[in-house]
């Protein structure tokens, strides 16, 4: 790979609420170079959408605090940068295409008007040259007549435009590095295939770097180049995606690799992880995944587990590698 687009070090976010402290990111560190597909798995509550909010700082403060770390984009810390430099990062930089487009889209506006006013906004252009550009940019995603549908209102799209849309909003302003927050949820698996590979071919084309953020195994092996694992606001595994898939070395990465459906393996129930994840307003002491993983002893309930490289540019952190 080449020289590292974004870099996370050590990054810990916080969230001071009524209740308490909830940490929501502990110390993740990660670097995706120029080109590159870095995927971040793991169950719903463990950290991955606010890690990557992190990088577009929409982390909201208060109640949210950035408790220590850097978030680097082409060496750049962008906590130091003014509010006028990260409204130039995002869009023209940095783009998000957000999880559920319903509410990431105004219902008041039309299609063509918001992909318009980003634009005029970002780029300078008129609003005839902001929609003609929103035209081209309908019929690069792959949306029907697009020049009839610039009116339109987004309860008139189905789930599949509806992302269509929003990959055409992220991509209006040529960003280098995209980040999309698990785009193909809530669409059914033939939807899924095409807005895969129509983000595929998107990041091809404009040769983007991308952080796809998933809890979908399956989406990460058709898609993604490396692999960090998070669980409970920890990153548990980092490496390669063949390395990773084929070797894995944490027990929470084995669990879930071990709960995909297989059509090779004549098995009648499924191995699903036991428990639930641990509750983030009073984690338990030592590796939160201790109370669920059956490997686990007794150094795991007082100690978190450092890094170890367990391969060349393969890490984990578990208390199993110590032992060996």
């Amino acid at each position: 790979m080449s020289e590292p687009v974004l870099e996370i070090d050590d990054l810990t976010i916080r969230f001071n609420l009524k209740r308490g402290t909830l940490t929501a990111v502990d110390g993740v560190s990660l670097s995706i170079s120029k080109g590159e597909t870095f995927g971040l798995v793991g169950e719903s509550g463990s950290g991955k959408t606010v890690t990557a909010r992190s990088v577009m700082r929409l982390i909201p403060t208060p109640p949210g605090e950035i408790a220590s770390g850097e978030v680097r984009f082409e060496g750049k810390d962008i906590y130091q940068m003014s509010d006028r430099e990260m409204r130039e990062l995002r869009g023209q930089h940095v783009a998000m295409v957000f999880q559920e487009p319903m509410s990431a889209l105004n219902p008041v506006f039309t299609v063509g008007a918001q992909i318009g006013d980003a634009l005029r906004t970002n780029m300078g252009m008129n609003k005839a040259e902001a929609q003609e550009r929103t035209v081209e940019l309908l019929q690069l995603v792959g949306i029907p007549s697009p020049g009839s549908r610039l009116n339109s209102y987004v309860h008139e799209f189905s789930g599949g435009m509806r992302q269509r849309v929003m990959l055409a909003m992220a991509l209006s302003c040529d960003p280098t590095f995209l980040i999309a927050d698990e785009p193909t949820t809530a669409l059914d698996v033939t939807i899924q295939a095409t807005i895969l590979e129509l983000i595929s071919s998107m990041i091809e084309r404009f040769h983007m770097s991308l952080l796809f953020i998933t809890h979908n195994l399956g989406v990460v092996a058709h898609a993604c180049d490396s692999i960090g694992v998070m669980y409970a606001s920890h990153l548990v595994e980092l490496g390669t995606k063949d390395e990773v898939f084929a070797n894995p070395q944490h027990p929470y990465t084995v669990g879930l690799l071990n709960s995909i459906p297989r059509l090779d393996v004549q098995e009648k129930y499924l191995t699903p992880i036991d428990g639930y994840v641990c509750n983030m307003m009073d984690p338990p002491p030592g590796c939160k995944f201790n109370p669920r993983c059956k490997q686990a002893m007794e150094i795991c309930q007082r100690e978190i587990p450092d890094w170890k490289e367990v391969a060349p540019g393969h890490f984990a952190a578990c208390h199993l590698h110590s032992q060996q």
